[in-house]
């Protein structure tokens, strides 16, 4: 299983990304799928994460601001950022939970991709 995560970059303050990552391998089904960030020297947190029936929770500091979203069919999560500012600074990890024949249900990581918000 790999998830692969796209999209990051440098942006302006108040300017906006939207992040993608694309899940892949042999899966049989996909649960709750989410975005992490962590910025230097501080904790892996959640920022928003999204259920397979769509039920959607962010971190209160993205809230009106960021929307996350999934495509089933492309086993695809995206993270639209808007208006963002200097402390969205971060490197942002994909996660998903996924069911493996044998395996069962476990989490999986993407490679994580940056997101630099500087005039």
């Amino acid at each position: 299983v790999q998830l692969v995560e796209s999209g990051g970059g440098l942006v302006q303050p108040g300017g906006s990304l939207r992040l993608s990552c694309a899940a892949s391998g042999d899966i049989v089904s996909i649960n709750t799928m989410g975005w992490y960030r962590q910025a230097p020297g501080k904790q892996r947190e959640l920022v928003a994460a999204i259920t397979r029936d769509d039920s959607t929770n962010y971190v209160d500091s993205v809230k009106g601001r960021f929307s996350i979203s999934r495509d089933n069919a492309k086993r695809t999560v995206y993270l639209q950022m808007n208006s963002l500012k200097p402390e969205d600074t971060a490197a942002y990890y994909c996660n998903a939970n996924i069911y493996r024949i044998i395996v069962g249900w476990r989490d999986y990581w993407g490679q994580g991709t940056q997101v630099t918000v500087s005039s």
